[in-house]
């Protein structure tokens, strides 16, 4: 599947955001643990060049787990375009964990954040409330055809958080685990 989205820095209050967002229909609010997992044998599950370019990830949202591995996509100058991402659902986080650890993978980095869901016919609206990197907006286009030109609808995405008149930065050409990595030390912040 292809996952494409916008991932901007919040700079408004908290409150103001969630306030401009509650004219969408509201899916909840939830805390969520995301694992990221590298192997030391195998190059794509390596941090390289600054950048996660493969991750596997082991999700615990409320009371399902998710198991998800993202193979990112970028155009010639190395800026993301979107990520082709495979996930299912496991019973047991602990079990997971364990298994994982058997395969001899590693966890690399652990996101902690607090998401506030909203949707639109088109758009899932993400607001995140990162634990040590601050708050975030994401927004991804439902139902990315694969004929559809992706820079395309990039723009269309990004169009439509202009029309929330929120203040945010530009669009990050990383993950929240990167980012996590790069506040860590371990990757080097080229931005």
């Amino acid at each position: 599947m292809k996952e494409v989205e916008i991932l901007v820095k919040v700079k408004s209050d908290k409150e103001e955001v969630l306030n401009k967002l509650s004219k969408f229909n509201f899916a909840g609010k939830k805390e969520i643990l995301d694992i990221y997992f590298y192997d030391k044998d195998r190059e794509s599950l390596k941090p390289k060049n600054n950048r996660l370019w493969e991750c596997f990830r082991l999700r615990k949202k409320d009371k399902k787990n998710y198991i998800t591995y993202k193979v990112d996509k970028f155009d010639n100058l190395g800026k993301w375009i979107y990520s082709e991402e495979e996930e299912t659902e496991v019973k047991s986080f602990d079990t997971a964990v364990k298994i994982i650890s058997l395969l001899g993978l590693t966890p690399l980095v652990e996101i902690y954040n607090t998401k506030h869901t909203y949707y639109t016919n088109k758009y899932e609206i993400v607001l995140e409330e990162v634990k040590d990197l601050g708050l975030f907006l994401e927004v991804e286009r439902l139902k990315v055809e694969d004929k559809e030109d992706i820079m395309l609808v990039k723009k269309e995405i990004f169009n439509f958080i202009k029309s929330l008149n929120i203040e945010t930065g530009e669009e990050l050409n990383s993950g929240k685990p990167e980012l996590m990595l790069n506040k860590q030390g371990v990757l080097k912040n080229e931005r």
